[in-house]
């Protein structure tokens, strides 16, 4: 049974990415930061034996250890660095009204953060079969789109997770594991708003597809949802 670990799992995408590799047979393991007050998580692990939910704040190293020590032993075909955040959306951060603070902890979560899953399953990923890390970035991290103001924070943080993430692939490559940066769309989710034109479904259902099809000669590459290459 292939398996998967997905950070953020307690809603939006997360939780769709949970809903249909379970629907295909996958083992999930399903992650969030507050396991006991994630419902819609907790009701889909009743209907699907093959999910666990585990705690897991992406930005907390003894969580991270913790997550590692209840998989021990166990392989990992594909990691899902899901999880992030953005405080400044609808234009908060106007320059001379910048949080700081909120800047730091963007980076924390979205860089630092799946960086810090993705080493620490490194070994577990080696022993799967697929051997994958996803990153779910974002288009507004890639710097030859930049064409308005504001967002600093996100930008940054999404265009520094696809340095990371780039670098990485080449420090997994021995082990054969690869890694795939993927922009979801503009999806109907707490982050994306109502205005959204895409489903949670359709943006998971499409990136599944680019993982399907994914070959280690497409490692450290940056793609849409719908499979055409975003420049850097």
């Amino acid at each position: 049974m292939p398996s998967v670990l997905v950070t953020g799992s307690n809603r939006g995408l997360g939780l769709e990415w949970v809903k249909q590799y379970a629907q295909l047979g996958w083992r999930v393991y399903a992650t969030c930061r507050f396991p006991e007050q994630a419902e819609d998580l907790q009701h889909l692990a009743m209907l699907h034996e093959t999910i666990s939910i585990h705690q897991l704040d992406v930005t907390n190293d003894r969580q991270v250890s913790d997550i590692l020590h209840e998989l021990d032993g166990y392989t990992l075909d594909l990691l899902i660095n899901n999880a992030g955040t953005y405080f400044e959306q609808w234009g908060k951060d106007k320059l001379g009204k910048i949080n700081y603070e909120n800047w730091l902890e963007t980076l924390d979560v979205n860089i630092l953060g799946a960086m810090r899953v993705t080493e620490a399953l490194r070994n577990h990923l080696a022993r799967g079969d697929k051997r994958l890390v996803v990153a779910i970035s974002s288009h507004m991290g890639s710097i030859e789109d930049i064409s308005s103001p504001n967002d600093y924070a996100y930008r940054s943080s999404k265009a520094g997770l696809n340095a990371t993430m780039k670098t990485l692939s080449y420090d997994l490559a021995p082990d054969q594991v690869g890694v795939l940066l993927l922009h979801p769309g503009w999806v109907k989710t707490r982050m994306g708003g109502d205005s959204a034109p895409l489903t949670p479904q359709q943006s998971v259902y499409n990136m599944r597809i680019l993982i399907d099809r994914f070959t280690l000669k497409k490692s450290g590459r940056f793609y849409r949802h719908d499979g055409s290459m975003i420049p850097w």
